[in-house]
């Protein structure tokens, strides 16, 4: 039998206080590989920066969010959020187990629709929708939630022009307690705008009010309004049941639900205050069960979710450039990331992970990118062992937003690439060269010569 190699034993401090004010120490555990696969390997083979998505953690995130639904309310259909990430392999993902699609845009419907997402199971929400829009989400019975007056005078009149009966539910905005309110979108319950327009689209008969929707805030950090959203509609559900003897088929409750994610500002990491699905789904599903509605006539849940079901298989590999001393004596660290491809590090205090073995001595570190814009700061204080030039780190949960929010701003945009649930690699977005900016540049035939 081989005799075993020989590994000298090492102690290592555990570090148990209370949080400062710069909140949880960090962990200090390297981060080599993602799902399998060396993140020096991807840095090779993919340049740095580079977005990593784990696809096994979105199927497990997505089954984690079913199964904390499923288990309340016998009804429930997931529609995935374009707008927090529309790169086509991760909505695919999301497609495969079941999740229909949600979008706010024209271009984020063709894109559905281009990603095989049958047309009827396109949610079609947000307050620009044109008329030749409209004709075309008709046309192919997508679900339409009207937003405002002027939107459902255009419906009608395409419906009176194409004998079609649109498939429509209303927005519904109203007081849930978190405040400032987010009454911008759709119809608000407590003066009356939401029953206005409900008549009308009852009273019009020309169209199929099938549902009721509401999309109450972003980042949620309490569940209770959720409950309180979800009795307001179904208690406009009943009202429709009641005058009109109309069962609507659903009630979507939009998303907003938080990650685990750390707002700035937060004492407290957002993985230990942050509601979970389960935090949610009980506040949303009794009040829907515990309301007048006709138990046999119960209606679908629909939830469009998004940052909270793709933020944790997010991952953005970069590299040190250089170490500096503010003014102020303060250690500060340049990364080749900056805020123009992680525009979240505006909202959020995101982990950072060196990814290579290091020395256990630590300091309070700001956290720069490579951006010629004072505004260029990942982290204002986090702390963490010392980097060394060309150094890598791992920074976590960067799926949400990054990848549509993003800028061409000095530097180019970097690869995006997914790992399977067998640890293979795959290229979902190509990084951009010279000729991604040049091509759609077009120079006036006076403007092209010169001398220096």
């Amino acid at each position: 039998m081989q005799k075993k190699k020989y590994e000298r034993p090492s102690i290592k401090k555990i570090e148990s206080d209370m949080p400062n004010k710069f909140g949880m120490r960090s962990e200090y555990q390297p981060m080599t590989h993602i799902d399998g696969v060396a993140v020096k390997d991807i840095i090779k083979n993919y340049g740095s920066p580079v977005f990593v998505i784990s696809e096994k953690t979105i199927r497990k995130t997505f089954k984690d969010a079913m199964r904390a639904f499923t288990t309340r309310y016998p009804k429930v259909q997931y529609a995935w959020s374009y707008k927090t990430n529309y790169l086509s392999a991760v909505c695919n993902v999301f497609h495969q187990e079941g999740s229909w699609a949600e979008v706010v845009s024209r271009f984020e419907y063709d894109k559905a629709i281009g990603n095989g997402v049958p047309a009827n199971k396109i949610i079609f929400n947000g307050p620009d929708k044109t008329r030749k829009d409209l004709e075309k989400a008709i046309k192919n019975q997508s679900l339409i939630h009207i937003d405002h007056l002027d939107e459902y005078y255009t419906i009608l009149e395409i419906a009176e022009m194409t004998n079609i009966r649109p498939q429509v539910a209303i927005r519904v905005n109203m007081d849930t307690g978190i405040y400032p309110m987010w009454d911008r979108f759709g119809f608000n319950y407590e003066n009356g705008q939401a029953w206005d327009a409900l008549n009308k689209i009852m009273m019009s008969k020309k169209m199929d009010l099938v549902g009721l929707h509401c999309h109450i805030g972003t980042y949620m950090m309490t569940a209770e309004p959720y409950g309180v959203a979800a009795a307001k509609l179904a208690d406009l559900a009943v009202g429709l049941q009641q005058k009109y003897n109309h069962y609507i088929k659903y009630i979507d409750m939009g998303g907003g639900f938080a990650s685990k994610n750390t707002l700035k500002g937060a004492f407290l990491p957002g993985s230990d205050t942050n509601p979970s699905f389960d935090d949610y789904a009980e506040k949303i599903t009794s009040a829907i069960i515990n309301s007048n509605i006709s138990p046999e006539h119960i209606p679908f849940l629909f939830l469009e979710s998004g940052r909270a079901m793709i933020d944790d298989a997010g991952y953005l590999i970069g590299t040190v450039i250089a170490n500096k001393r503010s003014s102020t004596g303060k250690r500060t660290t340049i990364l080749n990331i900056g805020v123009n491809i992680l525009f979240t590090s505006f909202w959020y205090q995101h982990k950072i992970t060196p990814a290579q073995e290091f020395t256990h001595h630590t300091e309070n570190t700001m956290i720069y990118g490579p951006l010629c814009m004072n505004i260029d700061v990942i982290r204002e204080n986090v702390e963490l062992p010392l980097l060394n030039a060309g150094d890598n780190v791992v920074i976590h949960q960067v799926g949400a937003y990054n990848m549509t929010q993003w800028m061409q701003f000095i530097t180019l945009r970097p690869y995006v690439v997914m790992v399977s649930e067998k640890a293979e690699i795959s290229v979902i977005r190509k990084g951009e060269t010279m000729s991604s900016i040049s091509d759609y540049e077009v120079i006036p035939q006076h403007l092209k010569d010169f001398k220096l």
